[in-house]
């Protein structure tokens, strides 16, 4: 995040970062909900699925919605024996590239196919399966996460994309 303010990497930039910090809390909010589970379960001998389901959709969303701020602080997994020694140019060349014609592609693909996937659970005012579990418009919700993921990261791809253009221009 080094760019200079007004950019538009950098307001893509501060997109990944704000919904980066806000999903790092869901974390705490994990730890506090599977505390309070094992709590009720092993002192009390009682429970709650919707407890337990939101724990589950609590961890699906950290990794969807951190997605684009992991990328942002590169730290997403990349095999890079190679990419470490190359100059800034090359490196650029590279990130250019896999944005290019891995990353949007793939980002427009989830989109596109989840899109009915969360259009669906809004249309049928899906709730848990489970008899107590995650009331209506819970699931909906969620599975809206799945729409967001590729759109996050996809903002995400074109700062780097930007980014990776400008060094390319510049050397």
């Amino acid at each position: 995040m080094s760019d200079a303010p007004g950019t538009p990497q950098s307001f893509l930039d501060r997109i990944s970062h704000v919904t980066g910090r806000l999903t790092a809390w869901l974390t705490l909010a994990m730890v506090l909900m599977t505390t309070i589970i094992v709590v009720m379960r092993y002192v009390f001998d009682a429970g709650q699925i919707w407890m337990q389901e939101s724990v589950t959709w609590m961890h699906a969303a950290v990794f969807m919605v951190g997605a684009a701020y992991t990328l942002l602080h590169e730290e997403h997994v990349r095999v890079d024996i190679f990419y470490r020694n190359m100059s800034p140019r090359r490196r650029a060349l590279i990130d250019f590239l896999g944005v290019l014609l891995f990353l949007l592609p793939l980002c427009v693909y989830l989109a596109w196919m989840a899109l009915d996937f969360a259009a669906v659970s809004w249309s049928i005012n899906e709730s848990s399966r489970e008899p107590g579990g995650l009331p209506y418009p819970m699931i909906p919700l969620l599975k809206s996460v799945v729409v967001i993921m590729p759109v996050l990261l996809a903002l995400q791809g074109t700062s780097l994309l930007l980014r990776s253009l400008a060094t390319l221009r510049r050397g």
